[in-house]
């Protein structure tokens, strides 16, 4: 039940709307009773069974004293008006107390909403903040497909099995406790009697729901890998077709779809026979009761009058329905706390990368960076090895080498996606670790060979992170990036919407508008990772061109696929195997006829 209480606690904001929606709850509860205590002087008129009361009794907080007190004034209603008047008086008596029952139960679900959506909107929010927060590493690790379900549908089976049942927990508890009372005050023994056959019907739910909580489980994890396989498909339908795949993904598709339909299948019938067991065990307790309630009655000398039964029934029959919806939320809920589990996975997960309590401020780059024996391990797997390289400020240092060599994380590790597993990187000879998160990560810039764009207008992806950026000052950025002429074309200039990761604009374009946002960012460290390697040879150029003017008086670290694009860095760095093995300027490698000169001499002849 952790994970249900932990729901919960995203109510609490909402605690005045919570207590309106139990006071309204708790009006709504009174009119009932009042309204079903008014038949035992409504049946008892209408067969002419009590005397007249002409006495009036003394008021105490008993059902007893209340009902006496009722006879009493239906009574004096007879003695002036006549029975039929008191007939018609205590019909809209009792039709004024389903009035305001009525009214009491609007009230209950109109404050609830604010605590449903309120509680939900909670859950989101830290859920998308813990998104934007996790480590690379945690989404290396998990499915795409699989944490946007989590977040989405998750979030939604948490709304409707545990939020829009969470009104009948604390109602329908209440409910049956006012119920009892007034039972208990018209006949104890007759009551305790439904208590001891009442809790049997709870054993065999309790029963099923444990399961409906594994089962639910399955199916969530099965929906993530329906949800998984469609991001896949949308994202690699070029390849799908291209390769004549598309038999092959039905196939999958339709298999895994299968096996979701048959464990969904499972726990619609699991939890859909709540309803209809529970009635069934709920009829067996009425006719139970009836028969050793009617015993009752017909004893001589008996306490329990049949208008006073006839009541007794009435109410407790009110008690089913409560009893069955709390059946059919301890389903549900069970159902909800299997996504719950999900979602808090995420919310649990470790963030690794976390900033000192006492972090400082980072506000320039002054001198140099040092990887100072750097070493850096994914999982069981050492990536990088001993790694010393000094950048002075300034400077452009280009990394080189074969594939999986481990250029990319090593540029990885400076704006902290990742921490180093041994060694420590030096800031102007503070430790990275020591600043906090953002100023650090505000000193660089970032272009990568994946253009990331976003769904939105070319003027807000080029300020995309900054506040209060001019159209001029987005335009010089084009400029100095070779946007502004083709952006000026576009249909609404700088108001175009490019559409989902930039898919309105070609390969060249989209690069040099992420060139754009790195100018107008103006950081004092610029990192290119295989900033040109996907472009044609006259979108290269163009970018080249781009690079050159940010790269001017900036420190740059450069990762470069085509080696014909650093000759003329400071110095070239060349990795192999998550090792240093070669470092120098091109000339000087060349020289050396190691592994730069053979990866340039593989590459002039491509």
């Amino acid at each position: 039940m952790k994970k249900f209480y932990r729901v919960l606690a995203y109510a609490l904001p909402y605690w005045g709307a919570a207590v309106m929606n139990v006071l309204s709850n708790l009006l709504t509860i009174i009119f009932s009773l009042f309204s079903f205590a008014l038949l035992i002087p409504f049946l008892n008129l209408l067969f002419g069974i009590n005397d007249l009361v002409t006495t009036k009794p003394e008021l105490h907080f008993t059902t007893k004293s209340f009902l006496n007190m009722l006879n009493y004034y239906v009574s004096q209603v007879i003695i002036s008006h006549g029975k039929i008047e008191a007939l018609i008086l205590i019909c809209g008596i009792i039709l004024g107390s389903f009035l305001l029952r009525n009214l009491g139960r609007f009230l209950a679900m109109f404050f609830m909403a604010t605590v449903r959506t309120g509680s939900i909107y909670g859950i989101r929010n830290d859920v998308y903040s813990k998104l934007l927060v996790l480590p690379l590493s945690f989404y290396s690790k998990n499915k795409k497909g699989d944490l946007m379900s989590r977040t989405t549908t998750d979030v939604q089976e948490v709304e409707f099995s545990i939020m829009n049942y969470l009104e009948m927990i604390f109602r329908d508890p209440i409910t049956i406790i006012a119920y009892l009372a007034f039972m208990i005050s018209m006949s104890w023994k007759l009551t305790i009697f439904v208590l001891v056959i009442l809790p049997l019907t709870g054993i065999v739910i309790g029963w099923i729901g444990k399961s409906l909580r594994k089962q639910s489980n399955e199916v969530q994890i099965s929906f993530a890998g329906l949800m998984a396989l469609i991001e896949e498909t949308i994202s690699g339908l070029r390849i799908i077709k291209g390769f004549n795949a598309i038999p092959y993904f039905e196939r999958k598709f339709h298999s895994d779809n299968a096996s979701y339909r048959k464990k969904l299948v499972s726990v619609y019938r699991r939890r859909d026979s709540a309803s209809p067991l529970s009635e069934f065990l709920s009829s067996i307790v009425i006719v139970v009761v009836l028969w050793f309630g009617g015993q009752m009655v017909l004893e001589p000398h008996s306490t329990l009058k049949a208008a006073d039964f006839i009541t007794y029934i009435v109410v407790f029959s009110q008690i089913i329905p409560p009893a069955k919806s709390l059946t059919q939320s301890y389903y549900n809920i069970q159902k909800g706390i299997a996504s719950a589990d999900r979602i808090f996975a995420i919310l649990d997960a470790d963030e690794e990368i976390t900033e000192k309590p006492d972090a400082i401020p980072v506000k320039e780059f002054k001198k140099e960076i040092l990887f100072d024996h750097v070493y850096f391990k994914y999982e069981h797997h050492w990536v990088l090895k001993d790694i010393v390289l000094t950048i002075p400020k300034g400077k452009t240092v280009a990394i080189v080498g074969e594939s999986g060599g481990g250029k990319s994380t090593l540029v990885d590790l400076l704006p902290r996606f990742y921490d180093v597993t041994k060694g420590r990187i030096l800031l102007d000879g503070q430790d990275i670790r020591n600043f906090e998160i953002d100023s650090l990560r505000q000193l660089m810039g970032i272009v990568s060979q994946e253009s990331v764009l976003f769904n939105d207008t070319v003027f807000n992806n080029i300020a995309f992170g900054l506040n209060n950026v001019t159209q001029e000052q987005v335009e010089i950025a084009a400029k100095i990036a070779n946007a502004h002429d083709f952006i000026e074309k576009m249909e609404n200039g700088y108001q175009t919407n490019i559409g989902d990761r930039g898919v309105k604009l070609s390969g060249g374009q989209r690069q040099r508008i992420s060139i754009a946002r790195a100018v107008l960012a103006n950081p004092d460290i610029l990192i290119l990772d295989e900033a040109t390697s996907a472009l044609d040879t006259e979108s290269e150029k163009l970018v080249q061109d781009a690079l050159s003017k940010i790269m001017k008086n900036r420190t740059t670290l450069v990762i470069a696929h085509r080696l014909s694009t650093i000759q003329n860095a400071d110095e070239i760095v060349v990795f192999q195997k998550g090792k240093i093995v070669e470092r120098g300027t091109h000339d000087s490698l060349m020289k050396e006829n190691g592994l730069y000169y053979r990866l340039q001499k593989m590459q002039s002849f491509q």
